[in-house]
Parts: structure tokens; C-alpha cells; sequence
């Protein structure tokens, strides 16, 4: 990975994307989203997590965070760690997962190719962290992370999105998750 990609201050907010592996649509299901959710309220409440703006995607994530406790690489790298494993065993108990022995067989073929993996891999392994280091990166950033879902057609508005932190900033009373904005 390039030197220009890693989490350089420790104490700096990020811009981060992460996708599943082969870009698979896999947050098609509310019990799925709700995971992601859930981890990043852990990850706020529990370890420090500031979070400034997020969306899920149906195959990947942008997060806008600082991590309280200089430590972002290891955050990122656990939230994926136990997000990977949660999202895994919700895939293969959901009876109504209908895509689920061809979503296991993808996750074993990606787990294969990485010598790090010891069964299926759920994550793709890169990162691409990108400081934020002014407001206007930042303001760049969560407009590119809040269009997302209406440059992929889903919406019409960017608040439109229900896991997007756009509802947050728009002040509606139906978001899924707290951020931070101060």
C-alpha cells in the first residue's frame, strides 16, 4: 500500500472507504445495516470513535472519524475485524438469505487469495485513508460521501438516504445513528 495512504497524525480526522470484497451488494437487508450501525455506536460510546459523517452503501462504507484515542488504524482495523465476523454468521443464519451459499462461496474464494485469512474474508483489505486538514477538504468530503446515494440513483435527495449521516446535517428526526458535529 502507498506511503500516502496511511494514517500519518494519529490525532487527525480521515475520510475512509471500505468495500466488500468483489464490490458485493451485501447491506440489502435492514438486519445487515443494522450491524454496521451498531458496531459504530460501539465504536463512539466505547472506543473513541468520533464520527463526523457516514453512508452505507449496499457494498461499501464512507466514514468521516477522528479517533479520541490516536489510534485510527486500530479502530478501523477492529470495527472491520468484528464487523467481518458478525456480518458472516448473520449471512449464514438468515434463512432468508437467498443468495447465501453463493455469498459464502465468495467470501471463502476471496479468504483464500489472502495468506492473512483464515476462512472467509468479508472486507476488502485496503483502506485509502485521506486527512482532513482543512475545512474545505472536510466540507468536500462529506458532500462527496453524502451524494453518494443520489449519484447511484437511489434517491433524489442526499437526506433521502436513511444510512446516511446527510438526514444528521439536513436535522430530521429519523436517524439511525448519533455523529458528531461539533
Amino acid at each position: 500500500m502507498s506511503r500516502k495512504y496511511k494514517f500519518k497524525e494519529k490525532d487527525g480526522a480521515y475520510f475512509i472507504s471500505f468495500a466488500t470484497v468483489f464490490w458485493i451488494d451485501i447491506f440489502t437487508r435492514i438486519e445487515y445495516f443494522d450491524i454496521i450501525i451498531s458496531s459504530l455506536n460501539y465504536c463512539r460510546k466505547n472506543k473513541g470513535m468520533i464520527i463526523f459523517g457516514y453512508c452505507i452503501m449496499p457494498s461499501h462504507i464512507h466514514l468521516i472519524f477522528r479517533a479520541a484515542n490516536e489510534n485510527p488504524s486500530d479502530l478501523i482495523r477492529d470495527f472491520k475485524g468484528f464487523t467481518s465476523k458478525q456480518m458472516i454468521n448473520a449471512i449464514k443464519e438468515n434463512s432468508q438469505e437467498s443468495r447465501k451459499d453463493w455469498l459464502m462461496w465468495m467470501f471463502k474464494k476471496a479468504g483464500e487469495k489472502n495468506p492473512n485469512i483464515q476462512n472467509y474474508q468479508f472486507w476488502q483489505q485496503n483502506n485509502q485513508p485521506i486527512e482532513i486538514w482543512s475545512l474545505k477538504v472536510f466540507e468536500q468530503k462529506l458532500n462527496y460521501v453524502h451524494e453518494n446515494p443520489v449519484k447511484s440513483g437511489f434517491v433524489l435527495q442526499p437526506y433521502e438516504w436513511k444510512y446516511s449521516s446527510a438526514r444528521n446535517y439536513y436535522e430530521s428526526d429519523e436517524n439511525v445513528m448519533n455523529i458528531d458535529m461539533n
